[in-house]
């Protein structure tokens, strides 16, 4: 899924890990949807379902889903749950302008 045309600015690469189709994970995407229409940057995201891949989430240390990791760029952001708050979410992934 990628996001917006260039704002000239580096790529914001994302990754998403998932359990199948549950509320939470699905309430995760639709969020997720959300943040990246409300910003100006360019955005690359990887959807990783641990029902898919479980072993992906032992191997990138992700403790739960849904679980939101900011790969690039640095610093790596680890974010758990749905993604619900949008500000606290931005805040965190340093999208946020004025924060």
């Amino acid at each position: 899924m990628t996001a917006k045309e260039p704002s000239g600015g580096p790529e914001v690469v994302l990754r998403l890990y998932v359990a199948g189709n549950s509320p939470n994970s699905l309430q995760a995407r639709a969020n997720l949807e959300t943040l990246c229409r409300l910003r100006d940057e360019t955005f690359r995201i990887e959807i990783v379902d641990a029902l898919e891949e479980p072993l992906r989430l032992l191997k990138d240390r992700i403790p739960a889903t849904p679980a939101l990791v900011k790969v690039s760029p640095s610093p790596t952001v680890r974010i758990l749950g749905t993604l619900v708050d949008h500000d606290e979410v931005l805040t965190l992934l340093g999208l946020l302008k004025n924060a």
